[in-house]
């Protein structure tokens, strides 16, 4: 019989902005593990629940065999609030390392954007970026034989150098059949705090946005999950924990309409009696697709735009028109769906001159919320780092873990808010105070959602 053994999963984000974020990447290792490595424990420690040191606390007195740390998020992405993650993580891992001599392994979708660098920045023993699921446990299968674990997609040994080990790498293979059990502890603290929870449906990402990281968290190969499977997982947690309210985390929800058509139906055929929302692209996007989903229970789409500017959208290789984003929203709107822009302004290809363009433009869209970020920030492995390269924007060795945005010259951020309020629609910047009324709903009044459909405007 196979010895116990024991694995301790952390996740290292605290980033609250503009709500916490309940940690799913670690609830489908778990959820694998569990029956994939049944001889394994799985403990899990979240540090937006508990301290550092509850963290050292934890692992001296549990031991584990092994510290998996998960490194959600670099930054914030955000040019008005600027600064990275890394400071904290580091305090995280060296917390393990004070508690435990036990192999250090770091993963997570920070992580997979800056391979090289946080193996070098943390010490760790090994890396996993992109899907960690079958990876995890060949690695785990790997040292517990005494055997070297080579040939493991996503593996990153400590010593490898970067030229030995060139990034993105190709991946042999990927899960399509995945089910997930939610953390009781943790459902109460981000139902509470966030208002939803969250789960995925698809992963990848096909397109070829401009400065978009997906590709290289989630690679380009599309795949879908199981339906069916999706459906049992949001009962059970609607069973046990009371949760009505889920935001499907794909990069692109409306990827694959035969799918979607296929998990909506699932979810009104079994009664689900859900909430949700997701990311879309306003591409394609009819009425008629639309009203299955509303039934199935999408009260919430957020928009991923970045621009109501053809000529921008261009640049920014989008593969839609300001036509399609009118039409995706009126289609919304009939729908009685919410829906929400969020925008990139001054990004690659922007002027004030394209910029102005598209703020006359919200003017044509109705009852919506607009989010627009400020500057493109710039990350490894994507076509606006060739680019930001080659015309200088940022030097060739710049390691781009300080965040680094490309933003038009002539961008002037007060004349764009004045613009912006002038329209007499609801644009919400990164640094307003709108976030408070949408805190004190979420807290004080118990209202679940995203919660911007309070600040829209006709």
């Amino acid at each position: 019989m196979t010895p116990q053994r024991r694995i301790l999963l952390v996740s290292a984000n605290r980033h609250r902005e503009p709500y916490p974020v309940y940690p799913l990447g670690l609830s489908y290792l778990k959820s694998y593990l569990r029956r994939r490595m049944p001889h394994y424990e799985v403990l899990l420690f979240d540090c937006n629940l508990g301290s550092v040191a509850q963290l050292e606390e934890f692992i001296r007195r549990e031991q584990p065999d092994m510290v998996g740390v998960s490194l959600r998020n670099v930054d914030g992405a955000n040019s008005l609030r600027e600064g990275n993650f890394l400071p904290g993580y580091l305090e995280i891992t060296q917390a393990v390392r004070r508690a435990s001599q036990a192999p250090l392994l770091i993963g997570g979708a920070g992580f997979s954007i800056f391979p090289h660098y946080f193996m070098e920045a943390t010490g760790a023993d090994y890396g996993l970026a992109g899907e960690g699921e079958e990876s995890l446990a060949q690695l785990l299968e790997a040292l517990d034989e005494g055997r070297e674990p080579h040939g493991i997609d996503g593996l990153f040994v400590r010593g490898g150098s970067p030229e030995e080990e060139g990034y993105p790498r190709p991946r042999r293979c990927y899960l399509r059949s995945l089910d997930v059990e939610f953390e009781e502890e943790w459902v109460a603290y981000y139902w509470k705090y966030s208002g939803m929870l969250n789960i995925q449906t698809k992963r990848g990402c096909p397109y070829g946005c401009v400065y978009c990281s997906y590709p290289v968290i989630d690679g380009r190969t599309m795949r879908t999950l199981d339906a069916a499977k999706i459906v049992d997982d949001i009962l059970r947690l609607k069973q046990r924990m009371g949760v009505d309210y889920l935001f499907f985390t794909d990069s692109v929800f409306n990827i694959c309409p035969e799918f979607n058509a296929q998990l909506a139906e699932e979810l009104i055929r079994r009664e689900a009696g859900i909430r949700w929302g997701a990311y879309f692209t306003p591409a394609g996007l009819g009425r008629e697709e639309l009203e299955l989903y509303r039934r199935s229970g999408l009260t919430h789409i957020e928009f991923g735009t970045e621009s109501f500017d053809d000529a921008t959208l261009e640049a920014y290789g989008k593969r839609f028109t300001f036509d399609d984003v009118l039409h995706a929203s009126e289609a919304a709107l009939a729908a009685n769906v919410y829906y929400a822009h969020f925008l990139i302004l001054g990004g690659v290809g922007e002027t004030m001159q394209s910029i102005g363009r598209s703020i006359d433009n919200s003017r044509h869209i109705r009852h919506s919320v607009f989010f627009p970020y400020v500057g493109m920030r710039i990350y490894p492995h994507t076509r606006l780092h060739t680019m930001a390269v080659e015309q200088g924007v940022v030097a060739a060795d710049d390691t781009l873990i300080e965040p680094r945005y490309w933003l038009c010259p002539d961008f002037d951020l007060e004349q764009v808010r004045t613009a912006a309020r002038m329209t007499g629609k609801a644009w919400v910047f990164p640094d307003d105070e709108d976030n408070a009324l949408m805190d004190k709903l979420r807290i004080e009044r118990n209202r679940k959602g995203p919660l911007w459909e309070y600040l829209r405007k006709p």
